[in-house]
């Protein structure tokens, strides 16, 4: 987790990035760090809101309010990830729970006990392809190297559900609950959905191997202080050691500094963003982006829509 705060004099301090600790009080921990008096923007890196033709066929008319009720009483089985297609309901839509026999599961399993003709309609339009990236997997798909359905449940079921069960703290979702200019206004938590592979684009960051590689990583180092050093951003940003550190070991020789490298990526993207550099993104009020689907902040590049088989 990578962390920015505004101080007195208007300039963001960000530190070093850190442990989450335990996700079930990471955002009341947030807004505790914001004396309860200020609003905190937390991004996470997994899927926030669902596909608009399974929000269609499990009568889904807003992602927002159904949420906190995603594993309790219609809902209960709705984080118990199928172990067999027989399994797979409109109440229950991850799938595989294991890996099986090399052959065993197929997308098609899952798309077609959902009721429809192909995979196209579990992508969200956030989650299609676009000239900067490659089309993400689907949110409901758990098996292989690229799947987000694992991160969609423990981010849902451990973070954002039990922060808006609390009620103690105002916690909005963007971008079903407003713009962000609006729910910032306000001393409230904003969860936004993340996206660092979006963001590199945005910082000027362009990977030739791989971040899983600390010398990859290293070479990223010049796209990160020119970006720290623009204009628009040097009088507003400040790094702490801590920040500066972990810079100049490109985030370390352990198995977590990709980790650490995309917490910090989605940092800078944010502040991008919040500093004006970079529109939010966000979707048409009457949209099912708005709605049920949410959209990747900062996104601007709008996917090419293939017809959603019914």
């Amino acid at each position: 987790m990578a962390w920015a705060t505004l101080d007195a004099s208007g300039v963001y301090r960000i530190a070093g990035p850190t442990t989450v600790g335990d996700p079930e009080t990471l955002l009341q921990r947030l807004f505790e760090m914001a004396d309860g008096a200020g609003s905190v923007l937390a991004g996470f890196d997994f899927p926030i809101g669902v596909p608009s033709r399974y929000a269609e066929l499990a009568g889904i008319g807003s992602f927002a309010r159904v949420l906190p009720e995603f594993g309790t009483g219609e809902w209960a089985d709705f984080y118990s990830v199928a172990d067999s297609p027989a399994e797979i309901t409109l109440r229950r839509p991850f799938f595989p729970n294991r890996s099986g026999r090399k052959g065993e599961h197929a997308q098609a399993q899952l798309y077609t006990a959902l009721g429809l003709r192909g995979m196209e309609g579990l992508l969200r339009v956030c989650d299609r392809a676009t000239p900067e990236r490659r089309a993400a997997c689907s949110m409901f798909w758990t098996l292989g190297g690229n799947q987000v359905g694992k991160a969609a449940i423990s981010g849902w079921r451990e973070v954002v559900a039990p922060a808006i069960r609390d009620g103690r703290r105002p916690v909005a979702l963007w971008p079903f609950d407003g713009t962000l200019d609006a729910l910032l206004v306000q001393p409230r938590i904003v969860v936004a959905e993340t996206y660092p592979t979006e963001f590199y684009g945005h910082i000027g960051i362009r990977l030739a191997g791989s971040k899983r590689q600390q010398s990859d990583r290293s070479a990223a180092t010049p796209a990160l202080s020119a970006w720290l050093a623009h204009d628009e951003v040097a009088g507003r940003v400040r790094l702490e050691p801590s920040a500066e550190d972990a810079i100049a070991l490109a985030f370390g020789d352990r198995a977590n500094g990709e980790d650490q490298f995309d917490a910090f990526v989605g940092l800078l993207g944010m502040l991008n963003i919040v500093l004006g550099r970079r529109p939010p993104g966000e979707p048409p009020d009457a949209s099912p982006q708005r709605s049920v689907e949410g959209w990747i902040l900062g996104q601007q590049a709008q996917p090419a829509v293939n017809a959603l088989f019914p």
